[in-house]
């Protein structure tokens, strides 16, 4: 006696061994013994086990559905009842089997009420199914043939009109990104990197933009109309000479300096800070865009501005005209101590914009000590005597440290430059020491007058922002409050408005405790945060497309710590996994396998070694990475660095 029989939703055949209540001992064609219950017996049969499943399948595969569900009627019925109707006989134990494999196969037709018992679906439902599965063979047919496309480099059309959701941000329950996702499995490639192959990523700058502006500029990056700001020009004129020192890039134009030389042999050095906050009013709409910018975004040939044109150009002290500033004056004696110092809001006549290109053949290392002949020689070689002394003053001249360095990058027409400048040049320690002055002054100041602002500090190594006046022992001052860029940063704008206050004795926009000022350096902090890990990461883009435009085959670099190596002439790290156990320090030749911008990846091989290290050169390296973590670069570099004055 054998059997036919369900078992975790599928037909089974088996023979017979013992029989006992409720089970049976059966044994398949296998030879695999089982208990199986009385229950889940469909039918009895005798005769041979074998081809029984494969003659009942075929049988089946013959039976029309519809047919079956026409004839089943409405009521619940059992598969063998339905089988006698169907043949118009008692059928054969291979065709009532067939039966039910026919039914228990079309779930959308018929509903299973038991085992061996079915009821026909509504004939509204059946369609609705029918239509839904019609559906679905449509859109496989349709995803496979999507696949085949992209594998193939071709984006299906479809997709077009999609591209920003499979870029940024994919839906995954849609068949686009279902499709892209399979293609790329297929091909075993990141998904952007077949989108990029089917011509969907004309341009990996773009890319890699267009995920950044997603996020933090989805209406875009230009500015509502807004009515022209408006500069006061009713303010005392200062009887100075102005002139700024900016990279030949720079358009927001925030410092300039002025010397003065005294009947009394002192010199008095101005300090002025262009003062945008005297045009943008506190809570106007122009305001909101400043705190929801917070900061200008930087990145290789291009910036996205805090603030529009026209609120930039009555404020940046741009060369030729007279411009509300916030000045800062230090009365320095002859031994360079500073005697005094006052601060007031007056307007400046600006003499000159010099720029670093121009400027640093008549002023650097070699032309201190005599005139260069360069028209404001005698002043910038005042205010680097004063520079050097201020950063004595703060305990920070180390001649021993290791030299750092700033890089510089100028695009155009697609073609980059990255240009290497040595932090510490007099351009630099001039600019540097004297912004470190005047956001340590002004911080003093607004704690004086127990107004808050916003500061960074550091204590025990670690960089933060606070709303009090705390030490910043990287830079050796008792407090440090961002006050030098307005133009560029929203909360050197909002301490200005703090210090223009204490200075004018007016109501402050922000008095003590106001939850309003904490939120906007927190907003910030995170903001900025996000800004220069993007402008790293497009610096970064740059260097990998540095090395592609310029053919480059083999670099050299040094090795930082393990397999992590600082490649020479470029601000690039990357990690080289065929490298050998070297110390910090030592020189190598490495081989470029692949450049990948799209992807940011850089692949190289280890060559050879070119100078083994020194034995200060492990000391050498950490030292570097804590200072370039730690210290500001107070310069303005046409890419400013994470932390500047």
């Amino acid at each position: 006696m054998n059997v036919f029989y369900e078992e975790d939703g599928s037909f089974k055949v088996a023979s017979v061994m013992t029989e006992n209540p409720g089970s049976l001992q059966v044994e398949s064609i296998s030879g695999k013994r089982s208990k199986i219950k009385t229950n889940n017996v469909l039918l009895r049969f005798e005769g041979a086990l074998s081809g029984f499943m494969e003659g009942a399948q075929a049988e089946a595969e013959s039976l029309e559905t519809d047919f079956l569900w026409e004839c089943c009627g409405e009521d619940e019925f059992a598969f063998d009842a339905l089988a006698k109707e169907y043949y118009g006989q008692v059928p054969s134990p291979t065709q009532a089997a067939a039966v039910a494999i026919r039914l228990h196969g079309a779930p959308v037709y018929f509903y299973r009420k038991g085992k061996g018992h079915y009821k026909a679906a509504p004939a509204d439902t059946l369609k609705a199914a029918l239509a839904a599965l019609e559906k679905k063979r449509l859109q496989a047919e349709m995803l496979a043939q999507w696949v085949e496309q992209l594998k193939a480099g071709t984006l299906p059309e479809p997709m077009a009109g999609k591209l920003d959701m499979l870029l940024y941000e994919p839906d995954k329950n849609t068949l686009e990104w279902k499709a892209l996702e399979q293609a790329a499995g297929e091909l075993n490639l990141p998904v952007v990197q077949v989108l990029s192959q089917c011509g969907a990523i004309p341009s990996p700058h773009d890319y890699h933009l267009g995920a950044f502006l997603r996020e933090y500029f989805p209406k875009g990056s230009m500015f509502p109309a807004f009515e022209p700001v408006i500069a006061p020009d009713d303010l005392p004129r200062a009887d100075v000479e102005a002139f700024s020192i900016d990279d030949a890039t720079t358009t927001e134009i925030d410092d300039a300096f002025s010397v003065t030389w005294l009947a009394d042999g002192e010199v008095r050095v101005g300090i002025h800070i262009a003062a945008p906050s005297l045009g943008i009013l506190p809570h106007s709409p122009l305001d909101g865009v400043v705190m929801q910018r917070l900061s200008t975004v930087y990145m290789p040939g291009h910036k996205i501005t805090m603030l529009p044109e026209q609120a930039i150009t009555p404020f940046s002290l741009n060369e030729g005209d007279w411009h509300p500033a916030l000045s800062l004056y230090l009365h320095v004696a002859a031994d360079l101590s500073i005697v005094s110092h006052h601060t007031c809001v007056e307007l400046v006549h600006m003499t000159a914009n010099l720029r670093h290109d121009t400027l640093e053949p008549y002023f650097n290392e070699t032309t201190l000590e005599s005139d260069s002949g360069h028209p404001y020689w005698p002043r910038l070689q005042c205010l680097f005597r004063l520079a050097e002394a201020l950063e004595k003053g703060r305990g920070k001249d180390d001649p021993t440290r290791p030299p750092q360095s700033d890089y510089n990058f100028y695009v155009q027409d697609g073609k980059v430059r990255i240009v290497n400048r040595l932090r510490g040049s007099p351009m630099d320690k001039l600019v540097a020491e004297l912004m470190i002055a005047a956001n340590s002054h002004w911080g003093g100041l607004l704690a004086e007058y127990g107004l808050p602002g916003i500061y960074r500090a550091q204590n025990g190594g670690k960089v933060y922002m606070t709303v009090k006046a705390e030490p910043h022992q990287g830079l050796g001052v008792p407090q440090y409050a961002w006050c030098t860029s307005p133009l560029r940063r929203a909360v050197d704008l909002v301490n200005q408005r703090q210090i223009i206050a204490a200075v004018q004795g007016s109501e402050p926009v922000y008095p003590q405790d106001a939850d309003a000022l904490t939120d906007i350096m927190r907003q910030f902090d995170l903001t900025y945060n996000a800004y220069n890990e993007f402008q790293t990461r497009m610096e970064r883009y740059w260097c990998l497309q540095y090395l592609i435009q310029e053919g480059i085959e083999d670099v050299t670099a040094t090795v930082w710590r393990e397999n992590l190596v600082r490649l020479e002439a470029l601000p690039y790290m990357t990690k080289v996994f065929s490298l050998p156990e070297l110390a910090p320090g030592t020189r190598v030749r490495l081989a470029v396998k692949r450049v990948n911008p799209l992807l940011m990846e850089l692949d190289c091989k280890f060559i050879t070694v070119e100078a083994p290290a020194d034995p200060l050169a492990a000391e050498a390296v950490v030292e570097t990475e804590a200072a370039e973590a730690q210290v500001p670069a107070t310069a303005a570099p046409a890419t400013p660095p994470a932390e500047q004055a």
